[in-house]
């Protein structure tokens, strides 16, 4: 039935579209143009089906995908009837004989088409998530190189197409469980940033995450620390949010969630600075407990005069975006393996805090994102397996570790364990990992 819709809705846009050139050679032609209401009604709603899906969002994608499969399908019916006409195998209609007929018909076929065409590209341009800016800019560029561009538009309905079903699966699968309320922990969640990013209100540091967890019970808070500062200072600061969280919310404690170097500055915070009291759990993800042997090498390589450089450009860069005393050669300091072996001689785990840590692999370059992808082979040279980032040996800590692993040619990197391009991948699903290891917290009573 569905295909009979659309053929049905290719016809009308495409009579539609040839209407001047049809009435020239059928009787009472004048009629196709009544072909527009159904014309308008096709663009408002080009799918019934769609209406099923459970966001706006998504029913905004799904009848963009639509809207284009209709655009090439009517554009391909138009450009095969025009070729007849030119070559003078219709009746009334060879270029020779009304050159004035196809020149006027073209024109009609290029603006009803477009109308169908821009209305289509801008509701996934504007709903899709997993275009990202990577297919935005693609077919951007490619939109006027023949050939290319339908190559292109076939990928990017593809890929909206693919986000469209995926999507609308997760969420029945999800409703099925979130009245259960898994994420309903003793004490609320505390997430915490890595190095480098800092959390914006517009733009959420752990991707889709948070709204998954919230939907399961959870309650969050985030660090809001600075994005680049040595361990002790980025502690420090921690320190005093986790108190206020305590102090304003009478919670008593929070479990922490902290990625990458942020689970470096729980840690500290939690040895020295008596956070412990306040935290019933810390699990870490991807962090590089025992330093990351690349970073030496570059500190090792890279002169004084080029590091003070590129830390000022750094620096710069990340006062505009909030930090107030940006330090990026302290930050990167404390990354290296030297700086972690000694930190980690001199910060005793505390014996009132569950500590557990998660990390994930990269099974070639190809599956990272920009720069994760140049910065694989560099770091499996000094540290082995990793995740773009930081090798798998610099993950474990705690009473419990998990890897976090995928089958096939991507893996799962640095990144992809936060969600920070928001892209779903087969053989990971990142929101359910984070409910399952929110839902393992509260079933030990954190």
């Amino acid at each position: 039935m569905k295909y009979l819709v659309r053929i049905l809705y290719s016809l009308i846009i495409f009579i539609l579209a040839n209407s001047y050139s049809l009435g020239a050679f059928l009787p009472a032609g004048g009629w196709l143009w009544l072909l527009i209401l159904p014309f308008l009604g096709i663009n408002l709603v080009p799918s019934f089906a769609n209406r099923r899906l459970y966001s706006g969002r998504l029913r905004s994608s799904g009848d963009g995908c639509e809207l284009l499969e209709l655009f090439l399908i009517s554009t391909g019916l138009s450009i095969l009837y025009s070729l007849i006409g030119w070559f003078g195998c219709l009746p009334a209609g060879s270029l020779i004989q009304s050159p004035k007929l196809w020149i006027v018909n073209t024109l009609i076929v290029i603006l009803v088409e477009a109308v169908v065409f821009w209305n289509g590209m801008i509701r996934i341009y504007v709903t899709s998530v997993q275009l990202g800016i990577k297919w935005r800019v693609i077919g951007a560029l490619c939109g006027w190189i023949p050939v290319l561009n339908i190559i292109v538009l076939l990928k990017m309905i593809r890929l909206v197409r693919q986000e469209v079903v995926t999507e609308h699966a997760k969420e029945l699968e999800a409703q099925e469980y979130r009245e259960e309320k898994r994420c309903r922990t003793k004490y609320p969640l505390l997430l915490v940033h890595g190095v480098f990013f800092r959390d914006f209100k517009h733009f959420n540091y752990w991707g889709r995450i948070p709204a998954e967890l919230e939907k399961n019970g959870a309650t969050i808070y985030y660090g809001n620390h600075a994005s680049a500062s040595s361990v002790k200072d980025s502690a420090e600061e921690l320190d005093a949010r986790i108190r206020e969280i305590v102090e304003k919310t009478g919670c008593g404690k929070v479990n922490i969630i902290a990625h990458s170097k942020g689970g470096l500055d729980c840690r500290y915070a939690l040895s020295r600075l008596g956070t412990d009291r306040y935290v019933a759990s810390l699990t870490t993800i991807n962090t590089p407990h025992r330093g990351c042997k690349f970073a030496d090498y570059l500190l090792s390589k890279i002169s004084e005069t080029k590091q003070q450089k590129i830390a000022g450009a750094y620096n710069k860069a990340l006062a505009a975006v909030g930090d107030e005393n940006p330090d990026f050669l302290a930050a990167v300091g404390d990354l290296t393996e030297e700086a972690c072996r000694k930190r980690n001689e001199d910060l005793p785990d505390s014996a009132s805090v569950y500590y557990q840590s998660v990390g994930s692999r990269l099974n070639r370059s190809s599956g990272g994102r920009f720069p994760l992808n140049f910065s694989y082979y560099l770091v499996k040279y000094f540290d082995g397996g990793n995740d773009g980032l930081v090798g798998e040996e610099s993950f474990p800590w705690g009473e419990r570790y998990q890897l976090a692993v995928a089958d096939g040619r991507r893996g799962i990197s640095h990144g992809d364990m936060i969600d920070l391009n928001r892209e779903n991948f087969e053989g990971f699903d990142v929101r359910k990992f984070y409910v399952e290891l929110v839902q393992e917290l509260k079933e030990k009573g954190f």
